[in-house]
């Protein structure tokens, strides 16, 4: 679902103010030309007469529009208003990338707790999983540094060094299921084991791998 922009909520009289300029700088409006009596700026824009004036009160103070009694509002300078809107438009820039910015890291806080909740779920499952099939095999490829290279399964101690029993080798396409203690180690051999939750580490530590 896409997120929404941030919305920037600001009173109704700024609004006003706002697109007056805008209009302003588009040369709707031009300079000299009189727009609006604040009643009739009132009933255009849907708000109160109060509303109205403080618009035009804004605009005033910024030296875009002179308002006289009597004689409605005037347009005196476009240059101001495109500094008012060029102005609106850096504050509306900052508003929109602070937005996405904080939109990004919430999106990335939710995948770090949706990965943190199937991970541990995969932890969960893969301990039940070995508390039924207790004997799932673990399997290691024996390298070229293995210092008992050439040494058969007995000869070396394996299940007195890792706790571990091996239950089969594969060498090349063969897989060797209960090899016993005279299977000897070659490089390029998997060798297949079962034994506890240390027996894996057990094994490469003893193995030099």
């Amino acid at each position: 679902m896409e997120s929404k922009k941030l919305q920037i909520k600001q009173p109704k009289y700024q609004t006003i103010a706002e697109d007056i300029a805008s209009k302003i700088v588009e040369k709707k409006y031009i300079v000299g030309e009189k727009i609006y009596a604040r009643s009739s700026l009132a009933s255009q824009y849907g708000v109160s007469a109060e509303t109205a004036r403080r618009a035009i009160a804004v605009l005033q103070d910024l030296d875009i529009v002179e308002a006289t009694k009597g004689s409605g509002v005037i347009i005196t300078s476009y240059e101001n208003a495109a500094k008012f809107v060029q102005r609106l438009e850096g504050v509306q820039s900052i508003w929109e990338l602070q937005s996405t910015l904080q939109q990004s890291i919430n999106k990335q806080i939710d995948e770090l707790n949706t990965l943190k909740e199937t991970t541990k779920e995969l932890i969960n499952r893969t301990n039940r999983f070995r508390n039924i099939n207790p004997f799932i095999p673990s399997q290691i490829e024996i390298m070229e540094n293995c210092p008992f290279l050439h040494k058969n399964i007995g000869e070396i101690n394996f299940w007195q060094n890792t706790r571990a029993t091996i239950v089969g080798i594969r060498k090349g396409d063969d897989l060797i299921m209960s090899p016993g203690p005279y299977a000897t180690l070659e490089a390029g051999n998997v060798i297949y084991f079962i034994g506890d939750d240390e027996s894996l580490a057990n094994a490469q530590h003893f193995l030099q791998l």
